[in-house]
């Protein structure tokens, strides 16, 4: 007995889905024609139309990883993992543009901790980050936090690190009001003289800031211009990133 053409379709589908989701690393065309057997002209037409409702998504090389549908199921426990596996092509597109280091950071027992890093092209200003808790109120990672509506500044004076260090809470308010505004944080040698930072906000669906990506390198090759060409892709990044985890964007900044 011959099967509907749908349930066939159907069948091709799953064996292609399947074969990208039990995958260890991304697949490309030729090789889920090649392992699944499909004409080349069937492959693409299915590879489409998962991708079309999110179960596939195709990265800048063209090979196909799963899409927007598994990465939601996968990040409902918030699995720190997932989040670093995902966000990878984000913060390296980031470190091409910018030629800095990039940094992937959450807030752990109340300091900020990078949790992924894309290192510097530069031999000044190489630095692992990597696994380092720093403080809330001088980097740009943890301003991103406390700038969110649920943050609460740490209790008692602020510690200063460097001369420039915001110690005066009223200060620090105001200038979380201006990261909402503009939806980037900015560090002028506030953790340690001579290092420079910007960051943006990562969201999960309802809005929640789980993550901030920021861009990190010595002062003096962070002037004015580069400063907003920078912010400007490390917010693209970082609201790339909350799409694909189901966040809607917003045209105000990140409260």
């Amino acid at each position: 007995m011959t099967r509907p053409s749908g349930a066939q379709a159907i069948d091709r589908a799953a064996v292609l889905l399947l074969q990208v989701v039990e995958a260890n690393d991304s697949v490309t065309f030729s090789e889920l024609a090649a392992t699944t057997g499909l004409a080349k002209s069937t492959t693409s037409r299915i590879l489409a139309a998962l991708e079309r409702n999110g179960l596939l998504r195709r990265e800048r090389g063209g090979a196909f990883s799963p899409g927007e549908a598994f990465v939601k199921y996968a990040l409902r426990g918030n699995a720190e993992t997932d989040l670093v596996a995902l966000a990878l092509p984000f913060l390296e597109r980031l470190g091409e543009f910018s030629h800095e280091t990039i940094n992937l950071g959450v807030v752990r027992n109340g300091m900020v901790e990078q949790i992924a890093q894309v290192d510097s092209r530069y031999v000044l200003g190489g630095t692992n980050w990597l696994g380092r808790s720093v403080p809330m109120h001088c980097t740009a990672l943890g301003k991103v936090f406390l700038a969110t509506d649920a943050a609460v500044l740490p209790p008692g004076r602020l510690e200063r690190l460097t001369p420039k260090t915001i110690t005066v809470r009223t200060r620090l308010e105001e200038e979380l009001v201006e990261v909402r505004r503009r939806g980037y944080a900015v560090t002028n040698e506030e953790l340690e003289v001579g290092l420079s930072a910007l960051a943006a906000p990562v969201r999960r669906r309802e809005g929640a800031v789980i993550a901030a990506i920021s861009v990190s390198g010595p002062s003096t090759r962070f002037s004015a211009t580069k400063n907003n060409e920078v912010a400007d892709q490390c917010v693209l990044e970082a609201n790339a990133l909350s799409s694909l985890l189901g966040y809607q964007q917003k045209k105000v900044g990140v409260a």
